[in-house]
């Protein structure tokens, strides 16, 4: 399974469930490489997209503690083992975890990939990515040329388990 996050300094992911900042390139490639995918989100992360409707021409499985919680165009799993039940119909690879917070800390363990975009800037947040530069199992694979947005510096680093 992959992970997909942009990340700042500290690998703070948001900030009162929203991102930390949109960055048009950084959206291209996360449609380009979640297209025609499963995605596996929690029910805040998919409250935050226009309109708390599921992204398009992906398959989106929403993980949420309620029971009763349903989205139309969505699969609604509410346990891990349940999740791990519905992931089952899809190939590994063509899996990405897409946020928030504790749903990244609960799958992290079974992701073997991580495209994070790290933006070179410390954000006021209240979200965080696990620190992969701190994970023993975790080392870069890829890492793109210096990227900018206005005055923000980013790259692309691809994280991998096995490079």
């Amino acid at each position: 399974m992959n992970l997909i996050a942009a990340v700042d300094k500290n690998w703070a992911i948001g900030m009162n469930n929203q991102l930390l900042v949109r960055i048009p390139d950084d959206m291209k490639r996360f449609r380009r490489l979640t297209v025609g995918k499963a995605v596996v989100l929690g029910r805040k992360t998919l409250e935050t997209f226009p309109g708390g409707r599921p992204l398009k021409d992906r398959t989106n499985i929403v993980l949420s503690k309620n029971r009763n919680y349903q989205v139309e165009g969505a699969v609604c799993v509410y346990s891990l083992e349940e999740l791990e039940e519905e992931l089952g119909k899809y190939k590994s690879e063509d899996v990405f975890v897409i946020g928030g917070e504790s749903i990244y800390r609960q799958l992290l363990n079974q992701c073997d990939t991580a495209y994070i975009t790290k933006l070179d800037y410390v954000y006021q947040a209240d979200a965080w990515f696990p620190n992969l530069d701190k994970e023993e199992a975790w080392q870069v694979c890829e890492e793109s040329e210096e990227q900018t947005y206005f005055d923000l510096e980013y790259y692309f680093v691809k994280y991998s388990k096995n490079c």
